[in-house]
């Protein structure tokens, strides 16, 4: 059979490669998913608008109390938002995909972190353009290097794609980078693509968001990961209203409109967001100590502790027979173990020498993980 060229290098990410390979009674600390149920109110507000027959085709840019809601939220970033500048996704993947897809031209150039998401490339790729990565290094805090940025960008580069707090590295900004950022775009006539999911998920500091900033700037967000609807699979995006006009155009055509019951539950979700929140960060924030506590004592293991999101991302210097381990073969040693992880490779060249470990998962799985990992070790070390 015979597909498009640009399938060809297209792959199934690491992450979702360890998952099919886990076996049974594993401990998971691969996905990045709350295990936490939505809100009971977002749940109760689903069923009601199917029984109440709010079952049809809706505006491609989302219900208008939705995007009301969105922009009365997002005003702590941006005083000026309306409603108008907000469209609803299906998912925070689908609206990084529209916006990628709509900024983006054949042969056009953009910037991604690596390590990084594992859809930004893809995506870039689908889009006929050509991802030129720039380096989060663990001792600069995985923020963005902005000397190797500049060197990094020619007349075909487009856009900046933008991760705070960041996934997979826990890294987080403050001020004074992200206006350096949005003063190397402006100079360069360059889009902003930021995006912001674990907004809400940060422990150190306010979130630094690029909303408002500038204004080629388009913000991606979810309903993923702050209220636990990971498979509920809406999202949104903001920026300058003639930006979303065009935006929706390609997220018009990938879905039409996203599904109508299930912005009803968003929208009641969003009425207790801060509590639910806090609920949530209440135990992140336990778990975050118990892993940040438990790699210490972990030979090999070295953490730069995650300033937001729910990642760990140590560095691993582990031997077997006399070699080092890469960080695909020490997640390989710890999946024998009974414990999912993600390869640092996984997430770009430069992950390589890390794994990703996910603590939204209950503590006592938690616990149950960081001793078989101390296990695992042990035994290369013998």
């Amino acid at each position: 059979m015979r597909f498009a060229p640009r399938m060809s290098s297209i792959q199934l990410s690491g992450i979702r490669k360890m998952f099919e390979m886990a076996g049974e009674g594993a401990v998971h600390l691969g996905l990045g998913e709350p295990d936490f149920n939505p809100p009971q109110e977002a749940i109760d507000a689903v069923c009601r608008a199917m029984r109440e027959g709010k079952n049809s085709y809706q505006s491609t840019f989302g219900i208008k109390p939705l995007r009301e809601a969105v922009a009365e939220r997002l005003r702590r970033y941006w005083n000026e938002i309306t409603w108008e500048r907000v469209v609803i996704t299906q998912s925070g993947s689908e609206a990084l995909f529209s916006a990628i897809f709509s900024v983006v031209g054949e042969g056009d150039e953009v910037l991604l972190p690596d390590p990084g998401f594992v859809l930004y490339a893809p995506q870039v790729t689908l889009s006929g353009g050509r991802p030129v990565f720039y380096h989060l290094k663990k001792e600069n805090s995985f923020r963005p290097d902005l000397g190797e940025m500049e060197t990094l960008i020619t007349d075909r580069t487009k856009a900046i794609v933008l991760n705070y707090p960041n996934n997979p590295t826990g890294g987080v900004i403050d001020e004074a980078v992200a206006e350096e950022i949005v003063d190397l775009a402006r100079r360069h006539g360059l889009f902003i693509i930021s995006d912001e999911v674990y907004d809400r998920i940060i422990y150190s500091r306010q979130h630094v968001s690029f909303l408002g900033r500038y204004e080629r700037t388009i913000l991606v967000n979810s309903f993923s990961k702050t209220l636990a609807m990971t498979g509920w699979r809406l999202g949104y995006m903001a920026g300058e209203k003639e930006i979303m006009e065009r935006v929706a155009l390609a997220h018009y055509h990938v879905l039409a409109c996203p599904s109508t019951p299930l912005q009803y539950g968003a929208l009641a979700a969003m009425e207790g967001e801060d509590d639910f929140v806090e609920m949530m960060m209440e135990r992140f924030r336990r778990r975050r100590e118990m892993v940040i506590e438990g790699l210490k004592r972990i030979p090999g293991f070295s953490l730069h502790p995650p300033g937001g999101a729910f990642y760990a991302f140590p560095s691993v210097n582990l031997v077997k027979d006399g070699k080092r381990l890469s960080s695909e073969e020490v997640a390989m040693e710890l999946l024998k173990g009974g414990v999912i992880t993600v390869p640092g490779s996984a997430f770009g060249e430069a992950g390589e020498g890390f794994l990703r470990l996910s603590f939204a998962t209950s503590e006592d799985l938690l616990e149950e993980g960081l001793k078989r990992i101390s296990s695992v070790v042990e035994e290369l070390d013998r």
